[in-house]
């Protein structure tokens, strides 16, 4: 598909869109794996160009194929912002060394910090926090990190979220002394309400960090109930167990249309809402994704530096 293709699809869908929903989605960031990245022809046939594109580092990946991803991206007109997970980096040294060859290899300027997936640290780093303090990202002009609306039982074994709320506020007062912008990317979820009123209480916590929600994109119910509950998504799965008592809904994929309107009419109502845009989980594929994502309005992306 050329880039003239794009353009003229966009424009297509434009009359149907809702412009709720279409100034929600501007500036919209999805998520890629090396691995799935490698199946991709040319991103520029899928996203706007300078869509932010995070690059997941799960465990095992080794760096060489994490940095020729975020090149490739980068050559292709993306804001390529890698997963930096604290617990699989041995030491302060192999910290250097990926960053020096992101930068080095890539323009990387950006980077989402987590604590990541794996319950034992491989060696020195055990949270994003120390990640951030240890000043190896100085220079950098973005710096997100990890958010759990519904709770992260990894960190808050109870249920609760006291561990979870007063890392962000360590994390918010890291913002306020740091040069880079920051964002807390969120695990996806499948409803509105719960989530509105997590960003709310954030905000009465004084934690002012703009959120960008995850969203899981277009896939197969079966399909994404594997990987909610893998991934830990907690009271909001319900939506999802519901759709699956339903026959009618069963076989037809899922799409965001409903949770992404529930929060794209709030923040209409509510501009000062903590939600500043959108996160995208390509669970049915990138294309799938991109292509619902472009279908209801996200037809534009801006540069990082100025986003």
């Amino acid at each position: 598909m050329a880039l003239f293709n794009f353009k003229r699809e966009t424009t297509a869908h434009a009359s149907t869109t809702s412009p709720q929903v279409e100034a929600f989605l501007q500036n919209y960031s999805i998520e890629v794996m090396p691995r799935t990245a490698e199946k991709v022809e040319s991103f520029r046939d899928l996203l706007p160009a300078h869509t932010r594109v995070y690059i997941a580092h799960i465990e095992g990946t080794p760096i060489e194929d994490m940095v020729a991803t975020a090149k490739r991206l980068k050559g292709e007109g993306f804001d390529t912002m890698p997963h930096i997970p604290a617990r699989i980096i041995p030491d302060r040294a192999t910290l250097a060394d990926w960053i020096a060859r992101y930068q080095g290899e890539a323009d990387v300027k950006q980077a989402l910090l987590l604590g990541g997936g794996v319950s034992t640290p491989a060696g020195d780093f055990d949270n994003s926090m120390q990640l951030m303090e240890s000043g190896l990202f100085d220079g950098f002009e973005r710096l997100h990190i990890a958010g759990h609306p519904e709770g992260n039982r990894d960190i808050d074994r109870d249920g609760g979220d006291r561990l979870v709320m007063e890392a962000l506020k360590l994390k918010q007062a890291f913002s306020e002394r740091s040069d880079a912008q920051m964002a807390i990317a969120t695990q996806f979820c499948f409803e509105a309400g719960p989530v509105i009123k997590w960003a709310d209480r954030l905000a009465a916590e004084g934690i002012n960090i703009p959120i960008h929600i995850g969203v899981a994109g277009p896939a197969k119910l079966q399909t994404l109930i594997k990987f909610a509950i893998a991934c830990g998504v907690g009271p909001s799965l319900k939506v999802l167990q519901k759709r699956a008592m339903d026959v009618t809904k069963l076989l037809m994929p899922y799409e965001p249309t409903e949770f992404v309107a529930g929060l794209a009419a709030h923040k209409a109502k509510h501009p000062d809402f903590g939600i500043q845009s959108v996160h995208f989980f390509p669970l049915g594929g990138i294309k799938a994704n991109a292509t619902w994502a472009i279908d209801n309005g996200g037809k534009s992306a801006v540069p990082a530096s100025q986003s």
